[in-house]
């Protein structure tokens, strides 16, 4: 082997020309160059695949004593080792920020999700450049990357078409390639995607037998091969995160229907069912305890009768979704496996990003926006039964009950969202290796964590940590390789001290033991109030004989406690935890989070082929007045199609033509659809068309009266019978002259919604009055340029 030439220590590695003899004439026998040689990395370097999965809670998995078959994760298992003391922070953006960046989640900004960053360090989202991400070190090595799925990592105000596109993972990510979404979930039947920074279509439709994880799978294979028939001798790095099992829960049938009578016995008897699993495999240790329900959790006895039929049927979707993501991981171990290559292939299989998600409600959801907009009350046990048979189909938008979450944490204390107890944190993890694991199907207890898994790689790889990139000095990675762990299931634990915190959540561990406090509830998102921080209980725990946190033994060694204490605050001035912030609205509301944003005023105008806009990209009409006005040229076919629409099936309003007629669809949560339409056509020629609403007022999600105009009069009233207070989707967007994704209305599809004639623009309003309902050319400039 000989030996490696080039300083990596500063990426990009500085070219440096070689002095020598420069001869006249190429001719002359003195004129000798080296061969060109592309970029490689140290001879050795495997080849990385990072699969991480969403949502998925320890006791889910069957290759961790869980229901839900994971054939692919059980024989990476025993071929490799499984990690049964693996972490995350108890949330996804947090978790995939960390892992790709070797740092504290706070220390690159991402305290929480991107839709609730502050201008505070820790929490605003923006990951610092003195912190360079794993993907540009390794492309910048030599490696060539590339991304598959879900990236909730951009900042909500850089999320729009026009960027900024720094942390999009094809540009200042570090990724070759991304073909994926931005944003926290996706529809898995209608997916919005992109293709680097630019918005495509999914090849195929619900129809005609699309998956989104399939798709993903598909391009990662793709890629891969291609990769490796052009170049055989450079490796790659492929992180492959597709948005299963977040909710929504979607799932073709037959898979779901595999586990149809699996789960009548209720979450409680699950719990038992798994526990033995998981000692029966070893997975968690012979002394290890299964802890008991909280009374914020229902017990399954005291579920009503008429609602069982449902929970149930919400499991057997769950299992079947996280069944159907393993086996579309599998394609992809076997794609690399055919190709010769996998003993030469680092795999990490990150069975979960946090903890299972107690986001569904105490009943479950049919439509998840419902909880997130507080209007949970809609899916009453009554409309759920009556969609029992749609979950997990195209005309849902499901999740699982709080009481399946706590059943796929199992044998832990709480869920996603709680950073403070392992049922948030600690995830199933296996390594895959046959170069260098020489343990097949070995156990590693050793404390490890996200952060751990890139300076793992470098020193597999044999790549040092940069200690500058593209000009700046970077600062130290937060984690520790765990490579010393491959050859020693008894090498003592080398990273033995981390701090978590998640929305108060908040916990420390240190040398085998943590001191932990609750402070919020996470399927309790809109409305009541947190107990000040320093009235938090504290619990202390130690791990060298209790794996589960069964037993509390704060008030047996209270010092111990306060010292833990004491650490974790030393922890949290370190990595930019403080402060402490479990404010709620206030986090949602730019203004007073103190984040950037993209719209300004009360005024916004569109043109026709913008689409994709996120809703953060458009002026928020929740909860207020609101007008929409558009120019339009009518051909003398007659208008028809889609004016602007913003959010879908699942929530949101549409503005379009049907048969010459203006009409104007408010959809609640796709439970609730109100409709008005306009008495007479649409001429031909150019025309002003208007959509007023005025809004009740007297607190949220409150209804209005709605009038429709053309060319200011007024051709149509109706009336919203009510309104969605927070959020039309997470994954929905507003187009103007088409809609993409679901249809808002079943009046028309995607592929029908092109408006027939031509849009000259479209402007929203709210909170104002225009009461001779037209806008002239000399506002419609006034508004344009008050917004440069």
């Amino acid at each position: 082997m000989r030996p490696d030439q080039h300083a990596r220590t500063m990426l990009p590695i500085p070219d440096r020309p070689r002095p020598g003899l420069t001869t006249y004439d190429a001719k002359d026998p003195d004129t000798s160059y080296p061969p060109i040689e592309p970029l490689r990395p140290p001879e050795g370097a495997p080849n990385v695949l990072i699969v991480l999965l969403d949502d998925v809670g320890f006791g889910a998995s069957s290759a961790f004593g869980g229901p839900c078959h994971t054939p692919t994760a059980e024989r990476l298992a025993a071929g490799g080792l499984t990690f049964n003391r693996f972490h995350t922070t108890a949330l996804c953006a947090p978790t995939r920020a960390a892992m790709l960046s070797g740092r504290n989640h706070h220390s690159v900004g991402m305290g929480s999700i991107t839709e609730t960053a502050t201008s505070a360090p820790g929490n605003s989202s923006l990951k610092p450049n003195t912190k360079a991400p794993l993907a540009m070190t390794l492309k910048l090595n030599g490696y060539s990357t590339a991304q598959f799925g879900k990236c909730h990592e951009v900042p909500v105000w850089q999320s729009s078409p026009m960027g900024p596109f720094d942390a999009w993972p094809s540009v200042g990510g570090g990724f070759e390639t991304f073909y994926g979404f931005i944003g926290g979930e996706n529809n898995q039947w209608e997916p919005a995607l992109y293709e680097g920074t630019t918005p495509v279509e999914p090849p195929r439709t619900a129809e005609e037998g699309y998956h989104l994880t399939e798709d993903l799978a598909d391009r990662a294979i793709s890629w891969i091969r291609t990769q490796k028939a052009l170049m055989p001798d450079k490796p790659f790095f492929a992180y492959f995160a597709p948005g299963a099992t977040h909710a929504p829960h979607h799932v073709p049938q037959e898979w779901a229907d595999r586990y149809a009578g699996r789960f009548a016995d209720g979450w409680d008897v699950q719990r038992e069912r798994t526990f033995a699993r998981q000692k029966e495999l070893g997975v968690i240790p012979p002394e290890a305890e299964l802890t008991p329900r909280h009374a914020e959790i229902p017990a399954w006895d005291d579920m009503p009768d008429d609602l069982r039929p449902v929970l149930e049927r919400e499991m057997e979707v769950y299992a079947g979704f996280l069944e159907h993501a393993d086996h579309h991981v599998g394609r992809v171990v076997d794609a690399i496996e055919d190709l010769g290559v996998l003993d030469d292939t680092l795999i990490y299989y990150v069975i979960g990003d946090n903890g299972a998600s107690a986001e569904g409600t105490i009943n479950g959801a049919f439509n998840e926006m419902a909880n997130f907009n507080g209007m949970a009350a809609l899916e009453t046990p009554e409309f759920m039964a009556s969609k029992l048979a749609e979950l997990g189909s195209p005309s849902s938008y499901n999740h699982y009950a709080v009481g399946w979450a706590w059943a796929m944490d199992t044998p832990f204390q709480w869920t996603k969202q709680v950073a403070s107890h392992w049922g948030g944190t600690r995830n199933g993890t296996v390594v895959h290796w046959p170069r260098r694991i020489t343990d097949s199907g070995g156990l590693r207890s050793q404390f490890t964590h996200c952060i751990d898994v890139a300076p793992t790689i470098l020193e597999a790889a044999g790549l040092p940590e940069p200690t500058q990139v593209n000009g700046v000095l970077q600062s130290p990675m937060e984690g520790t390789s765990m490579l010393y762990a491959f050859d020693d299931a008894d090498a003592p634990e080398r990273h033995d001290l981390q701090y978590f915190e998640m929305f108060g959540n908040r916990g420390i561990y240190h040398k085998g033991w943590s001191a932990v406090t609750k402070h919020r509830t996470p399927w309790d998102m809109v409305g009541g109030s947190a107990i000040a921080f320093d009235d938090d209980v504290w619990e202390l725990y130690d791990g060298s004989t209790d794996y589960s946190q069964a037993h509390d033994l704060s008030a047996e060694q209270p010092e111990r406690l306060h010292s833990l204490q004491r650490l974790w605050l030393i922890e949290a001035v370190k990595y930019d935890v403080l402060p402490l912030d479990d404010r709620t609205a206030d986090r949602l509301n730019p203004e007073t989070a103190g984040r950037p944003t993209l719209v300004h005023g009360n005024s916004q105008l569109l043109f026709a082929g913008m689409g994709r806009l996120s809703e953060n990209s458009v002026v928020n009409i929740k909860n207020k007045s609101f007008s929409v006005t558009a120019e339009i040229e009518v051909p003398a076919s007659g208008a028809d199609g889609v004016i602007i629409a913003q959010g879908g099936r699942f929530g949101g309003w549409s503005l379009y033509a049907k048969e010459g007629r203006l009409k104007f669809v408010y959809n609640v949560l796709g439970i609730q659809e109100f409709a008005t339409e306009a008495q007479a056509t649409v001429p031909e020629g150019t025309h002003q068309v208007r959509m007023e609403f005025v809004y009740d007022g007297g607190g949220l999600a409150k209804g209005g009266d709605v009038t429709l105009f053309h060319d200011g009069t007024p051709v149509g009233t109706g009336r919203v019978g009510a309104t969605q207070a927070m959020v039309f989707s997470a994954d929905e967007t507003t187009d103007v002259g088409y809609e993409s994704g679901t249809p808002v209305s079943p009046d028309y599809s995607p592929r029908s919604s092109r408006f027939s004639g031509k849009i000259h623009w479209v402007q929203i309003d709210v909170g104002t009055d225009d009461h001779d309902h037209f806008i002239d050319p000399d506002e419609r400039l006034r508004i344009a340029m008050a917004r440069q």
